[in-house]
């Protein structure tokens, strides 16, 4: 195993064959963290090497026609650093709420005129970063079809194609990624992605309650060679709930109630659950928390059963 060195302590290094991490900077923020501190601790405290990031629409193009990339920058050149891998999420639709990051100009568009600018903004991202060494696919529009969570969804196929179509004609040698809008089902209607992502969380929180998703490893092999036999696509997890998901936002929770979704005994599960369904590589979601737990709770017990989950 390789290892690279941290305050002189080595770091057994994570295979991003294996498993790699999505980070938002927007959720940084909300945790009252520096999105490129948090990446640099993912990198050179976790061992991480293959990473998600997001281009979010509405903080690199605020304004209609005015474009500020330098935070992204930032993050890509620390993963080129450090030989990282990235997959470089797409579109209006990305991860961490409100889902859809649509910038307030664009909403208040005609539809048509919305199109027209998302594919025009499509164009500047994948222009801008398609030579970049570290990125390995993109995803595009996070479980797209996804009608029943966050705000100003729009679901609208022939614009999906439209996309879809855009990207591939931009950069015809980098895989795009498209996830599934439901924990259970299989593409059938185009487009077709290079590859498909799975999402897998146990435990949720609505209505008042927890409860646990009809989720096992089981159904998700069932997918694996279903969209194999049908498209001649691979799957793979991209995003493995490893953080709380309660009542209230996570830094408004007790440590007892984050517990209640996400304690060191159901990452453990979650992790070797994942790891049955022969899927890889598994994408875990929450860094961000283990860090605000780490560096704000002086608490290293997630992070070190999240470490020791993936490495033993």
């Amino acid at each position: 195993m390789q290892r690279v060195k941290s305050k002189n302590k080595p770091v057994e290094l994570i295979s991003p064959e294996r498993f790699g991490v999505s980070l938002s900077a927007k959720q940084c923020r909300s945790f009252g963290l520096d999105p490129q501190e948090t990446m640099q601790w993912l990198i050179t405290g976790m061992g991480f090497r293959r990473f998600r990031l997001m281009s979010y629409w509405n903080e690199h193009e605020p304004y209609h026609g005015e474009y500020d990339f330098s935070a992204l920058d930032r993050q890509l050149d620390l993963a080129e650093k450090y030989g990282c891998r990235v997959t470089l999420s797409l579109g209006a639709r990305q991860p961490r709420w409100p889902e859809n990051h649509w910038p307030d100009w664009a909403w208040k568009l005609s539809k048509n005129a919305r199109t027209e600018a998302l594919l025009n903004y499509l164009e500047i991202v994948v222009s801008r970063y398609k030579n970049r060494p570290c990125i390995v696919s993109y995803q595009l529009e996070n479980e797209a079809l996804l009608k029943s969570f966050g705000e100003r969804p729009e679901v609208d196929r022939a614009r999906l194609r439209a996309e879809y179509s855009l990207v591939k004609r931009l950069d015809p040698a980098t895989p795009v990624i498209m996830t599934t809008s439901t924990s259970w089902g299989v593409p059938f209607r185009r487009p077709i992605p290079d590859q498909v992502g799975f999402s897998y969380y146990r435990i949720l929180y609505g209505q008042g309650r927890y409860h646990h998703a009809l989720h096992f490893p089981a159904l998700n092999w069932v997918r694996k060679h279903t969209i194999r036999v049908l498209h001649g696509r691979r799957s793979f997890i991209h995003e493995l709930q490893l953080e709380p998901w309660g009542p209230h936002a996570i830094w408004e929770m007790s440590t007892k109630e984050q517990d209640k979704s996400m304690s060191p005994a159901h990452i453990r599960k979650n992790v070797a659950l994942a790891r049955r369904t022969k899927l890889h590589p598994i994408d875990l979601w929450g860094g961000e928390w283990w860090y605000w737990r780490f560096k704000k709770h002086k608490d290293p017990s997630i992070y070190e059963t999240v470490k020791k989950a993936l490495t033993d």
